[in-house]
């Protein structure tokens, strides 16, 4: 315990954390503060604070999953914002392995997930997306949205939220009726759909997940559209032809910078001359770093979040002109407190499709997501890209525009 008592000390200064033994010794932390939270947890056997520190990437985790770390005053993302805005990104604090053989072996495991060759890159997609519709159904808004809304205002609802993120998304594509859309990583379908609906465009959308092609083939088919909103099962480098526009929306994170520039190769040569592309992805507010232990091993597989410097130096050298750059700074922390309430909302529900122990693992994931958009290194950014510099308006008043245009349709 001695060793996880100056840890905490040194990490918890404002609110309370009181940690209780498996003896029922008791040590409470930090100074009272209502801004930063009260949180009490237990360790129910001896060698949860050992294990901890034995393991400082995934022992919480992993001792909270399997039920050793017993959260009794609060929940995971008190706990979880407790420690987080004492240590906020922007004040440069940040948890550490102090262990330099450790430290070196997170970053060789973390480069090395980062290859996503083509059969690779299918496992970890199923891994994460395949888990059975029925989960994503319960957390997520109507239209299976899997990716940070956009907040026009912080009260509304998710949603709306989503529905605006399209708007905004569509808008910055400026669409014209009768063009060819690629929809890379396309989800559940819900942006093709949503495109063809309101653009009169035709769209290709193209993913790796079985589970989310049936269901986009599904609806496309129940809308009348499947001649013009097609789904496949196809990795972006197998694919072949010309189209007018790209959209990507939260699949460049599975990408990997070994694979960036030949990623945005394939980009440029499936665009038309005056063709435009918008890539939405989570990215760092600061330079490259490596994926958590936890994410890599239990959430997304091969998964990294980039850095903005390494998504604009392997698009330059593909000859792509970056047209438009926005930073969602808050937008993800908001999308996330939705489904993780949501997800405590239906808890008897997911222990049913899964276990405790799932449940307990999703909702450290979320309650992670939550605490590193608001107070971590990561937000999201949205890269215009063009291959001809006059292939649109002079000025971004377009983008409002069409935007409100849209909205007033909705």
């Amino acid at each position: 315990m001695a060793l996880v008592d100056t840890f905490l000390h040194r990490l918890v200064k404002r609110g309370t954390l009181t940690l209780t033994d498996h003896l029922g010794n008791r040590s409470t932390f930090g100074t009272p503060d209502p801004l930063f939270g009260d949180v009490a947890i237990r360790f129910a056997d001896s060698g949860v604070a050992g294990y901890i520190v034995r393991h400082p990437r995934l022992g919480a985790a992993e001792t909270f999953m399997d039920g050793r770390l017993i959260i009794e005053r609060g929940d995971i993302l008190d706990l979880i914002t407790l420690i987080r805005r004492n240590t906020p990104w922007e004040r440069g604090g940040k948890l550490t392995i102090r262990n330099p053989v450790r430290r070196s072996l997170s970053r060789v495991q973390s480069r090395l997930s980062r290859f996503n060759w083509e059969g690779r890159s299918k496992r970890n997609v199923a891994h994460h997306y395949d888990l059975g519709n029925s989960l994503y159904e319960l957390f997520l808004d109507a239209d299976m949205q899997y990716s940070c809304a956009y907040f026009t205002d912080p009260a509304n609802s998710l949603e709306q939220a989503q529905e605006d993120k399209k708007a905004h998304i569509a808008a910055k594509l400026h669409l014209k009726p009768g063009q060819r859309v690629l929809d890379i990583g396309c989800g559940w379908g819900g942006m093709a759909l949503y495109l063809n609906q309101h653009f009169d465009v035709d769209v290709l959308g193209i993913t790796l997940s079985e589970e989310q092609l049936g269901t986009a083939r599904n609806r496309a088919a129940a809308a009348g559209v499947s001649d013009r909103v097609r789904f496949e099962l196809i990795d972006y480098r197998n694919l072949e032809g010309q189209f007018d526009r790209i959209v990507s929306v939260g699949m460049f994170e599975h990408v990997g910078p070994p694979h960036y520039r030949e990623f945005f190769r394939q980009c440029r040569n499936l665009m038309t001359d005056d063709g435009v592309m918008l890539l939405h992805t989570i990215g760092r507010f600061g330079g490259p770093g490596t994926t958590d232990a936890f994410t890599r091993k239990y959430i997304f597989p091969g998964g990294y979040i980039p850095a903005l410097s390494e998504v604009v130096s392997a698009s330059e050298k593909n000859r792509l002109i970056a047209t438009d750059v926005e930073t969602l700074r808050l937008h993800y922390g908001l999308t996330a407190h939705h489904w993780y309430r949501r997800t405590a909302e239906n808890r008897d529900r997911i222990v049913a499709l899964y276990d405790e122990r799932f449940f307990r693992m999703w909702q450290f994931y979320l309650a992670g997501a939550i605490s590193t958009f608001e107070y971590g290194g990561m937000g999201n950014y949205q890269i215009q890209y063009v291959k001809r510099r006059d292939a649109l308006p002079i000025t971004r008043d377009y983008i409002a525009k069409d935007e409100q245009r849209v909205a007033h349709k909705v």
